[in-house]
């Protein structure tokens, strides 16, 4: 057996021993290195470059994934990935989890008695390092913060503990400090899980097809080859506004969520679209993203919300409108930005598919995440849900104190399917985002597919980065269409 790697305009192939612990004939045993992806010699975009020189009579009709790898589809079932999994690493210790929700709780109030206690004028004369200081206090408040949203997505997830009101309770509690809506982000959350990587019910960061990419400037899909590169200042612009308004836009207007929602069972969805005022979010009990039965639900969530505001309010009436931007709510950005940053490194990648309905199913959607790696942060403060999210879509149970060791005993079974990226720890992180940003601006068939594998989609570029998109006729596209 074999992985393709792609490196600087071609394709390299290097052999990988075949598994012997697995019991499904096709797959691999990679290691993390072994992975589908780019080539420690073309980490910069500047050496991304197009891959032109493919013959196309001999990847005609292949799966190609953005750095020209040929990719296979999951054959492995969910039966052999669980069955894969020690059993102690279902586990949950709701001591354990409270312990960790105590020691994040105390990393938040130590940073803001420290801070609050000593950096003041009377101690530090220089107000440009006072600002300086308290700009860190958001930095570090953010982390710790963000440490704090992961516990109550454990709680999300039933992986707090084996008790459900304690999970739903300190869940509910945590999230709502962060002005979360617990039980609404649970339930669409949970859908999510249930139909990653389906273009029609996934519910976060579905990405644009071709045709809407075209559409957003006005083109029919068979121009988008006239389209000039995209400069990187204008995405640099883009990156800001998602971490900035990302969150906020998502459970406001369920932004980068699917938009099928006229086939809401309940006849929810009529006339409903996701956008500002558009009828779908994460506040309305009557949002299509919900069945009745979870109203109540709903609105337990916004009196979480409801409540956290007037909490903020009479802090900010009380002590100030700027001290309060700088205890809170700068932090809360930065949660934000960690949130938004997470989760669109775990589902956005240029090896990772997508699929059209026909073609998907749980296995193949929970194998389309990849796991990233950013040190110490993100294994002790952001409680490893960087390094071992792959694990966590096919089993969202196990919490994440042993989803380590679980990871390891599902990679012979993944084989070449596992993905990951830990080149570089924190710093890979941050080049992964933006050579995302520049790779991942829509996806589309490959080129030549038909049957089960037309409906298997890829990303592609307008920037000249990996295999290039297909050239289009108009009469192509009509004929598509039609």
């Amino acid at each position: 057996m074999s992985a393709i790697t792609a490196r600087k305009g071609f394709v390299q192939q290097t052999d990988v021993l075949d598994s012997t612990s697995s019991s499904t004939t096709n797959s691999i045993a990679a290691s993390p290195e072994d992975t589908p992806r780019q080539s420690s010699s073309s980490t910069s975009l500047s050496s991304l470059e197009s891959i032109n020189d493919l013959d196309l009579k001999t990847v005609n009709g292949k799966l190609l994934d953005t750095y020209g790898n040929e990719f296979h589809l999951p054959d492995f079932t969910i039966k052999q990935i669980r069955d894969a999994i020690p059993v102690h690493c279902f586990t949950r210790s709701g001591a354990k989890g409270l312990a960790y929700v105590a020691r994040d709780l105390a990393s938040l109030a130590a940073t803001f008695y420290l801070f609050h206690t000593y950096v003041t004028p009377e101690n530090i004369s220089s107000t440009p390092a006072r600002a300086a200081l308290w700009s860190l206090y958001t930095v570090l408040q953010g982390l710790f913060g963000t440490g704090l949203w992961v516990l109550a997505h454990e709680c999300g997830h039933q992986s707090f503990s084996p008790s459900k009101t304690l999970n739903d309770t300190v869940g509910w509690f945590c999230h709502s400090a962060l002005l979360v809506p617990y039980f609404s982000w649970k339930i669409s959350h949970g859908k999510h899980h249930k139909a990653t990587g389906h273009l029609e019910r996934d519910m976060v960061f579905v990405p644009r097809t071709r045709d809407q990419y075209a559409t957003k400037f006005g083109r029919y899909a068979h121009e988008l080859t006239e389209l000039m590169e995209e400069t990187p200042i204008v995405t640099a612009g883009m990156m800001i506004g998602q971490q900035l308004g990302g969150w906020p836009l998502y459970i406001l207007a369920n932004v980068t969520g699917h938009n099928h929602h006229e086939r809401q069972s309940e006849g929810r969805g009529k006339g409903k679209q996701n956008g500002i005022g558009g009828g779908v979010n994460h506040l309305d009990p009557s949002s299509p993203l919900y069945e009745a039965k979870d109203g109540k639900l709903i609105l337990l969530s916004d009196l979480g919300l409801g409540i956290t505001l007037a909490a903020l309010f009479m802090i900010g009436s009380n002590f100030g409108w700027a001290n309060l931007a700088v205890w809170y709510l700068i932090p809360y950005l930065w949660v934000n930005h960690w949130l938004v940053a997470i989760t669109f490194l775990q589902h956005t990648d240029p090896t990772l598919p997508h699929y059209e309905p026909e073609s998907w199913n749980f296995a193949r959607g929970a194998a389309a995440t990849i796991d990233r790696e950013f040190g110490f942060i993100g294994r002790h403060l952001f409680h490893g849900i960087i390094e071992t999210h792959v694990l966590h879509h096919f089993v969202s149970t196990i919490p994440f104190y042993n989803a380590d060791e679980a990871t390891e005993a599902i990679k012979p079974i993944m084989g070449q399917h596992y993905r990951s990226n830990v080149e570089g720890g924190p710093i890979g992180f941050l080049k992964s985002f933006w050579r995302s940003a520049r790779m991942c601006q829509w996806i589309e068939p490959c080129e030549g597919t038909e049957g089960e594998k037309k409906g298997v989609l890829f990303f592609r570029n307008r920037n000249g980065l990996g295999v290039p998109p297909q050239k289009l006729s108009p009469s192509a596209e009509l004929k598509s269409d039609s």
